[in-house]
């Protein structure tokens, strides 16, 4: 029945235009001359008919949908009524029937383009508009935020889905100079920096809407904060429109359905522009090894670097599950690209070696990690042993077998560490360091890149998915400290910089001087309280902070501080020229006298001996303060 439905349209429409286009031809006939009686004949009825569906086919008029005319199907109808008149002047004068006078034709093709268009528009109307009976009484009030191109696709969209009860109140548009202009009937009220204004004018009239739709997604970061903050002041709720391209088909009309504003989307920046064909160049036709692939980090490099076509791509992580899943992802998003799982464990030296033996990677991208902080706070020789000494395993693995380059993926927590997961991450700078030093004065040999960075949203184990969690079981929000503070990017920004920094190192851009060595350290614009996130997590789903949803403070955990550090006092940062990354000068130490005291430390984990472990860790990062209880300490310089 489904497969029949559309010829019955078809036909319908035909049978509609053809009934119009016969009754054009008296019509116009009496518009042109009304005292002639010349084409009143049926066979000129008939003609009226055949020569319009005939001009009709070429503009596809007999498939258009009625429900969802717009300007497009209307031009369509005007050049087939155009073409259609002109066809049956031609075709009558052919045949020996004159026409009532000089300006028929033209008369005719107008006559077409009203009877033809008239019904057209009638039903789109009829069948935009909901019955009484259709929407619930408390329908909402909306004021759309965005491009007017969005918001227009929004509009119809709306205007087919009769289960959404919204009605519009207006438009701030992303540009002032559309003020006063109407959509569909519905006015431009003012542009985006106008919000704050249209929302007192608005409540003045009382007309508050009781909710803001953002209708563009590329409206993110400082510019959407600003009018969710100007929404919260005036107590109405933000939602998000679908993307316009799930709106756009208007023969597959969806449902509206309108989701919370994600906090991502506020925290997100300006996109930094990248030198993709730098990254291309760095990593097509090469085998490369991600490690901790199935990881957040991991995952998303693995992701970025299947783009630019690697010759193979070597996935490795001691979770068969997740590297199963960024396997088969890949599969489907790059099926060209030939890829090689290996589930193995960066503590196993002996593994490591031989799939870098097998695989022989020209880049590796060293993702792997333990960086939960209370979890190697509780298991600390298992943190060493994977964050020092497995960095260590798969440096010399790779340059055993000839790599190119490594790029080391490194934490904010590195920085005047307090925890065994922050010093631990530390000490792997440390080696890489040494080691492209190193390489660096030999002119040959392996180079190593570190690429330091805070907090990524979403990850596994980070702050946004737990407040997620915890709102969707009606709260509380647990936070450790009202003080507490974190630096944030999203995982596609953080990842699409440290490629960036790996074309700047490993590509033979100029960087300052004298910085062998030397981390790069991504702009993570500015902290963010965790307090002010769980706000405005909880205003975003819509409730109250403190009286909806409480936030509970539970007090700092072991290894945790207050504030997190990008950069040590005596590695001050210098700027490389490129936007988004910055590079910390190196505190260099003798790789020989780094990798002795890697190699004392994985002694002391394999014999269980902890507190050896953590001393030893402790005199080579004299730094370390090992908030070993949970207490309060002061960010040092």
């Amino acid at each position: 029945m489904a497969a029949v439905r559309p010829l019955i349209r078809i036909a319908v429409n035909v049978a509609i235009d053809g009934s119009m286009a016969a009754l054009s031809v008296p019509v116009a006939r009496w518009l042109a001359d009304p005292s002639t009686a010349t084409l009143a004949s049926p066979v000129t009825l008939v003609l009226g008919a055949v020569t319009l569906l005939a001009a009709g086919i070429p503009f596809r008029l007999s498939l258009q949908y009625w429900r969802f005319a717009a300007i497009g199907d209307l031009l369509t109808v005007a050049a087939s009524a155009v073409l259609g008149a002109t066809l049956f002047s031609l075709v009558a004068a052919l045949s020996g029937i004159a026409a009532p006078s000089p300006a028929f034709p033209a008369v005719h093709a107008l006559t077409l383009l009203v009877l033809l268009g008239t019904p057209r528009v009638a039903y789109r109307r009829v069948r935009g508009r909901r019955s009484p009976g259709q929407a619930p009484a408390a329908a909402s009030t909306a004021l759309l935020v965005g491009s007017i191109e969005d918001a227009d696709l929004f509009i119809r969209a709306l205007a087919q889905d009769r289960r959404q009860a919204l009605r519009v109140e207006g438009l701030l548009a992303s540009s002032a100079r559309q003020t006063g202009r109407r959509i569909q009937g519905h006015a431009i009220l003012g542009s985006i920096a106008d919000a704050s204004t249209v929302l007192q004018n608005l409540q003045a009239d009382g007309r508050l809407p009781g909710m803001l739709v953002f209708v563009t997604p590329e409206l993110a970061g400082p510019r959407l904060a600003r009018v969710v903050a100007e929404a919260d002041r005036f107590g109405i709720q933000v939602r998000q429109a679908p993307r316009p391209t799930a709106l756009a088909d208007p023969d597959q009309p969806r449902p509206v359905e309108l989701r919370p504003v994600a906090i991502e989307d506020l925290l997100n920046r300006p996109q930094v522009p990248l030198d993709r064909d730098g990254m291309a160049r760095l990593i097509q036709g090469r085998r490369v090894v991600v490690t901790g692939a199935g990881g957040t980090i991991g995952s998303e490099l693995a992701r970025q670097v299947a783009a630019f076509g690697p010759g193979t791509l070597i996935l490795i992580d001691n979770g068969e599950y997740a590297l199963w899943q960024i396997d088969l992802e890949l599969a489907e998003l790059h099926p060209q690209v030939v890829r090689k799982t290996m589930i193995a464990d960066i503590r196993d030296e002996a593994r490591i070696r031989a799939i870098f033996e097998e695989t022989r990677p020209e880049l590796v991208f060293h993702a792997a990690a333990l960086k939960h902080v209370p979890m190697v706070e509780a298991n600390p020789l298992e943190g060493l042993a994977t964050n020092a000494a497995g960095t260590r395993h798969v440096a010399d693995a790779a340059r055993a077998v000839g790599t190119l380059a490594m790029v080391l993926i490194s934490t904010d927590k590195a920085v005047n560490p307090t925890s065994v997961m922050g010093a631990s991450k530390r000490l792997a700078e440390m080696y890489c360091q040494a080691l492209d030093i190193a390489a660096r004065s030999a002119n040959q040999g392996m180079r190593c890149t570190t690429v330091r960075f805070g907090n990524v949203l979403g990850s596994t184990g980070s702050v946004v998915p737990l407040f997620q969690r915890q709102l969707a079981k009606g709260g509380p929000l647990t936070v450790t400290h009202p003080d507490m503070q974190r630096y944030f990017m999203t995982v596609r920004e953080a990842v699409g910089l440290v490629l960036q920094a790996s074309v700047l190192s490993l590509g033979g851009a100029s960087l300052p001087s004298g910085e062998d060595g030397g981390i790069f350290v991504l702009d993570m614009g500015e902290p963010v309280k965790i307090v002010d996130l769980a706000r405005q997590m909880i205003r975003l789903a819509g409730l109250r902070p403190d009286k909806d949803i409480e936030i509970r403070f539970t007090g700092l955990r072991p290894g945790e501080k207050l504030y997190e550090e990008m950069f040590h006092g005596k590695e001050p940062p210098v700027p490389t020229g490129h936007a988004g990354l910055l590079m910390a000068s190196p505190r260099t130490a003798d790789p020989a006298i780094v990798a002795r005291a890697i190699d004392e430390i994985g002694s002391a984990c394999r014999g269980n001996q902890i507190k050896l472990a953590l001393t030893l860790l402790g005199r080579l990062i004299p730094e370390f303060e090992h908030n070993a209880d949970g207490s309060v300490g002061e960010v040092r310089a």
